[in-house]
C-alpha cells in the first residue's frame, strides 16, 4: 500500500489527536488507522531536539516496521515567559506518562513563581503559541513529505472548557474570547496549528495526485 491507498496510518496512541487527524482528512476519503490497530509497535523514543525531528523519527521508524507509508506529528506548547518550555516535551512535562492534569498544574505553577510579587489578579499570564510539525513518510521511496503550523494564544490562569485534551483548557485565544477547549471540532480545526498543518499536508497530497 502506497501513499495513494485509501488508509493513512498516524504513529500515535493519543485519541484525541486520531479524531482530529480523522475529521481533517475525511475529505480525502482517507480513513485513519493509529497506533491501537498495531499493538505490537513498540513506542518511539521522543529524543529529537526539535519538534520536526520527532516527527521524522516517529514516521520512519514506524513506517520501517510496518513496511507502509505512517504520518506522525509532534506538537507542543511554547510559552514565552518560560523561555519556550515546555516545548517538545509538553506531553510529559510533569514526567514520562503524565496526565494532562499534571501538565496544566506543573505549568501554572512555573508561571506564578515567575509572577511572585506581580500582579496575581490578572488573568492571561502569558503568551504562548502551540505548534505543530507533520511529517508522512514512504518506506517504499525513503521520502517525506513535511508540514507545519502554528497558533497564536495566551495562558489563563483559570481553566475553561471540557473538549480538546492537553494545555487546550489553559490555552486562551482572544478572538474568540474562549479556551481551545471550549471550540467545537470543526472549530478547532480551522483555526488550530494541527488543523493548520493538516490542511496544508493535505494540499501537497492533492498536487501530489493529479
Amino acid at each position: 500500500m502506497g501513499l495513494d491507498g485509501n488508509v493513512i496510518i498516524v504513529a500515535t496512541r493519543n485519541q484525541g489527536k486520531v479524531r482530529e487527524f480523522a475529521h481533517a482528512l475525511g475529505f480525502l476519503n482517507k480513513s485513519v488507522k493509529s497506533m491501537y490497530d498495531f499493538p505490537d509497535v513498540p513506542e518511539v523514543i521522543e529524543d529529537g531536539e526539535t519538534f520536526a525531528d520527532n516527527a521524522r523519527k516517529k514516521a520512519k521508524e514506524v513506517g520501517d516496521r510496518l513496511g507502509q507509508p505512517v504520518l506522525a506529528d509532534d506538537s507542543g506548547l511554547c510559552v514565552d515567559q518560560l523561555d519556550g518550555e515546555p516545548g517538545v516535551y509538553s506531553a510529559r512535562y510533569a514526567g514520562e506518562a503524565a496526565s494532562d492534569e499534571a501538565n496544566n498544574e506543573k505549568l501554572l505553577k512555573a508561571l506564578e513563581r515567575i509572577q511572585q510579587g506581580e500582579d496575581t489578579d490578572q488573568p492571561l499570564l502569558s503568551t504562548a503559541r502551540f505548534v505543530c510539525h507533520l511529517a508522512l513518510y514512504d518506506p517504499a521511496t525513503d521520502q517525506f513529505i513535511e508540514a507545519e503550523g502554528s497558533v497564536d494564544g495566551w495562558i489563563t490562569a483559570e481553566r475553561a472548557g471540557s473538549g480538546g485534551f492537553g494545555y487546550d483548557p489553559l490555552f486562551y485565544l482572544p478572538e474568540y474570547e474562549k479556551t481551545m477547549a471550549e471550540l467545537s471540532i470543526a472549530e478547532k480545526q480551522a483555526i488550530s496549528h494541527r488543523g493548520a498543518a493538516l490542511r496544508q499536508l493535505a494540499e501537497k497530497l492533492e498536487q501530489r495526485s493529479r
